[in-house]
């Protein structure tokens, strides 16, 4: 049975291996034991578990640092008025990512944000307002359905009309749909998924962009929710699916917690200056300038956390771990076909959408789970991530058997 965190000062009658805890420092102590335990065989979710923050948290108490609060309140590429920030780390690694997207040094912008949700958020918003200053009118949104739900929502949040567009049975948002639901007459704010939730799909971009040339609504804004796949798709020989130049985007969101394994949600978002300055100005005066993000504190020790990442693994580091996570996949798919387990994958993707077996075996590996009537109903994935080791998948390989043996 897969160990449980427990709360303090509650039973959990059911499982023996659970014991009353009294105070607050034996949950800690328990819920350490059983997060690394469960952590080991984490399949479905996308979590590196490779990266060792133990030198940075060396730094981070012997420097006593953690008796000092900072906050990146402002423009990272401005002049903030604030002292006590690591703003030229936060602007480092955006220009680090910038650069192998294809972003011209001297035209870019961005901001490391709390979360993919919150990169989506700025680039829905900065879309919107960008088309509505050129236009005079809010765009709508088209996104696939199999898109991250945090798109869905955030169109509510940000009162914007969004039309869900239809996809093909890998999750691929299908051009002729795209075609038949735009309405030229109003500007398109298109999210492209690269990389979406659960089928891991990637949406063909020249395809889609074809047929808003050909439509050819008032005006255009792209924006690329690129959470997982933008993390490692840059360091591959398929870098041109993230490319600036290649796709025609005007902005892209990535996170920070999965390829490149920062301990806690975070992500980059990016843009160009001239969506930067077709923004309302917000002048304050308090932060020495205009500030069209929506969030005014962001962390300050996440931009060290994560170039702490960048510094010490560099290019040809990060090259080898995505080389290794897309070998691996193409190795546990071929096991899964080799047991006869339906399964497939999109192309470039380092996720694998299979029957589901037994709830057991789902629960052991924590595979997410879904459903899709086109590809045999009751479906999990797995995320090939740098802790999925060859020795972790033929362990499932094995149990996988052994389920299948028992019928």
């Amino acid at each position: 049975m897969k160990k449980r965190f427990i709360n303090p000062k509650y039973y959990a009658t059911r499982d023996p291996e659970i014991r009353l805890v009294n105070t607050f420092d034996e949950f800690l102590e328990n819920m350490a034991e059983v997060a690394k335990e469960n952590y080991s065989k984490v399949l479905g979710y996308p979590t590196a578990g490779t990266s060792n923050m133990e030198g940075f948290y060396d730094w981070y108490v012997n420097t006593g640092m953690t008796r000092v609060f900072m906050n990146n309140a402002g423009d990272p590429f401005g002049d903030s008025a604030v002292n006590l920030t690591t703003m030229s780390i936060e602007r480092k690694t955006i220009q680090f990512m910038a650069s192998l997207l294809g972003f011209n040094r001297d035209n870019v912008w961005g901001i490391i944000t709390a979360s993919g949700t919150d990169g989506n958020n700025h680039g829905i918003y900065f879309g919107a307002q960008k088309l509505k200053n050129e236009t005079g009118l809010l765009p709508i949104v088209y996104v696939s359905k199999e898109s991250h739900y945090s798109n869905k929502r955030l169109c509510d949040l940000q009162n914007l009309e969004v039309r869900l567009i239809d996809c093909d049975d890998m999750g691929r948002m299908k051009p002729e749909a795209l075609r038949a639901a735009i309405y030229p007459g109003r500007p398109a704010l298109v999210i492209f998924s690269v990389g979406s939730t659960f089928k891991g799909a990637i949406d063909d971009q020249q395809a889609l962009n074809d047929v808003l040339d050909e439509v050819n609504p008032v005006a255009v804004y792209r924006h690329v929710d690129a959470a997982l796949f933008g993390g490692y798709l840059p360091f591959t020989e398929h870098h041109d699916i993230v490319d600036i130049n290649k796709c025609g985007y005007q902005s892209i969101a990535i996170s920070g917690h999965k390829f490149f394994g920062v301990d806690a949600p975070c992500g980059l978002f990016i843009t160009t200056n001239s969506v930067f300055e077709a923004q309302k100005s917000f002048k304050v005066g308090y932060l020495n300038g205009s500030m069209p993000m929506i969030n005014c504190s962001r962390s300050s020790i996440i931009p060290l956390k994560f170039y702490w990442i960048i510094d010490r693994l560099g290019i040809e580091g990060l090259s080898e771990q995505a080389q290794t996570i897309l070998e691996n996949t193409v190795f546990f798919l071929g096991e899964l076909h080799r047991i006869g387990w339906p399964a497939w994958k999109n192309t470039h993707s380092n996720t694998i959408i299979m029957k589901k077996p037994s709830d057991k075996l789902t629960d052991k590996y924590n595979l997410a789970q879904g459903y899709d009537k086109a590809l045999g109903g009751a479906l999990v994935h797995v995320v090939v991530m740098q802790k999925v080791t060859r020795e972790l998948i033929s362990a499932f390989i094995s149990d996988l058997e052994d389920e299948i043996m028992l019928g």
